[in-house]
């Protein structure tokens, strides 16, 4: 197949490499807002060059992946969706879940399948879990904790447009708390801190941030986010059943000492990227892209699925500012679940 991907920054060109080797796709066209940095990859890639977005979804082309700014994300999204076009796009659908449900209004009805970006769904790791909740080892759940910590801070120009640290990071806990446990989330109280830069206060976002989440069996969820975690990149899931409890990321390469004389574990090198830690996820992701191209499946992460975590994050956002539970059909507008 021929697929087409515009947006080469950071994840986009990670994932220019990643089509280029997948034996589905025959062919590669590439764009993006900066004529050299598409030029660059196409000679170290051998792939096509298109002028501008529309020109390559007029180059005929199968599919699109978009890895564009979040600004440009439902604007390339419909255009491709109008041309008939199955597309992936990287979280979030939008810059707030209102404008995410316009996107899901205007795409409903089209017969076209859309794919969101969410790698942890890909993860072998994750998907054991999923499977250890779906068959009942665990029994009922009763305590869940999803941790996302970053190495190192983005940089101040990408903060200030993030909308926040819960819709930025805390997103793929959502998800992958919805996800793994099969439950929705009703209630928040979200937590946040500033000990760091003080551009993280002056976008009005939070370096450090931890929410509570109610699910509908009453199952809590703790989700701990930071923006400053030097020893690496630290990914976790960790799920507590009155008959067993697993954890998801604790291996060898988990970026964190222990203290506990004689210990010895973790004993490898700690992720230092998302990248790192999902390399073998985004392949997967994108691979099963190919397949929802090809008709054999339907998209595995909605629109509405990406609304839904869109939804928890607009609550949280709103407890850390209010400081008070919120419950999340208190911010959702759109009446629709995934």
């Amino acid at each position: 197949m021929r697929l087409g991907l515009i947006g080469l920054g950071r994840i986009g060109a990670f994932h220019a490499e990643t089509l280029t080797r997948l034996t589905a796709v025959e062919s590669l066209v590439v764009t993006d807002a900066v004529p050299q940095t598409a030029k660059r990859l196409a000679d170290r890639l051998d792939v096509e060059v298109a002028d501008s977005a529309a020109a390559l979804l007029a180059s005929g082309v199968d599919g699109v992946v978009i890895a564009a700014a979040t600004d440009a994300h439902p604007e390339l999204l419909l255009a491709a969706v109008e041309a008939g076009l199955p597309v992936f796009c990287e979280k979030p659908v939008a810059r707030s879940a209102a404008e995410g449900v316009e996107v899901l209004r205007r795409v409903s009805g089209s017969g076209v399948q859309v794919q969101i970006g969410y790698p942890r769904r890909f993860d072998e790791g994750f998907m054991a879990a999923r499977a250890a909740v779906a068959s009942g080892e665990l029994g009922w759940l009763h305590t869940v904790r999803s941790t996302t910590l970053d190495p190192a801070p983005p940089p101040p120009a990408y903060v200030a447009v993030s909308g926040g640290i819960f819709r930025d990071c805390s997103v793929h806990d959502f998800d992958a708390v919805r996800w793994v446990t099969g439950r929705e989330v009703v209630e928040v109280y979200a937590a946040g801190g500033n000990r760091g830069a003080d551009f993280f206060r002056e976008a009005g976002d939070a370096d450090t941030a931890s929410a509570v989440l109610t699910l509908d069996d009453g199952t809590l969820a703790v989700v701990s986010n930071s923006r400053y975690n030097p020893r690496g990149y630290d990914v976790r899931l960790e799920l507590h059943g009155s008959e067993d409890s697993i954890a998801v990321g604790l291996e060898d390469r988990l970026p964190l000492r222990s203290v506990e004389p004689g210990a010895t574990f973790p004993a490898g090198r700690p992720h230092d990227f998302f990248i790192d830690r999902f390399g073998a996820a985004f392949r997967a992701e994108l691979a099963a892209f190919t397949e929802v191209v090809a008709g054999r499946r339907t998209s595995p992460c909605t629109i509405a699925d990406a609304l839904e975590t869109g939804w928890i994050a607009e609550a949280c956002t709103l407890s850390l500012a209010e400081h008070r539970p919120v419950r999340v059909d208190e911010v959702r507008t759109d009446g629709v679940r995934g």
